[in-house]
């Protein structure tokens, strides 16, 4: 995207360019009913699309050298709603139900979202252009209390170090 289509973005749209690279990650996994605990890698894809309205993130996580779990993302803002959205689908295989939404808080952004299944919420959270932190909790449908699903710290990295997209 050249700077002039950027500029020409809305504030909130240009917030999620941050995302918007290629990185990699260390991540803890927590003991869940879809997986067990323990540590893992990952590699994430996201560009651009659509003059900067979307990005669109690729993520594969790797546990003792074996793709563990996928996803593809779309991030967007939802200026009738006043939300940053995020549609995504996974190697699980559930069909959101609808997109998770949310806001900035300074250099966080937290979506939410509910299934049949419970609560999920996703916070990102840039320290600086070229690192960023990730949080994943759940809380089961009837329960108050969220649990820590994955967390990780990922870096931007050359787009040629990320194999396999």
């Amino acid at each position: 995207m050249n700077a002039a289509s950027f500029s020409s973005l809305s504030a909130d749209h240009q917030r999620l360019q941050a995302l918007v690279g290629a990185w990699r990650g260390e991540e803890e996994v927590a003991d869940t009913q879809w997986a067990d605990g323990g540590t893992a890698t990952s590699e994430v894809l996201a560009e651009a699309e659509f003059g900067g309205q979307f990005v669109v993130q690729r993520y594969r996580q790797r546990r003792d050298g074996t793709i563990s779990f996928g996803s593809h993302t779309v991030f967007g803002v939802d200026h009738q709603n006043g939300v940053g959205t995020m549609h995504q689908f996974d190697s699980m295989g559930f069909v959101p139900l609808s997109p998770a939404t949310g806001m900035w808080n300074g250099n966080e952004l937290v979506l939410e979202r509910s299934s049949p299944r419970g609560f999920a919420r996703v916070t990102y959270i840039f320290d600086d252009a070229d690192t960023y932190r990730m949080r994943l909790h759940f809380k089961p449908a009837g329960s108050d209390d969220w649990q820590d699903m994955v967390s990780g710290v990922y870096r931007r990295v050359s787009p040629s170090s990320i194999n396999g997209f």
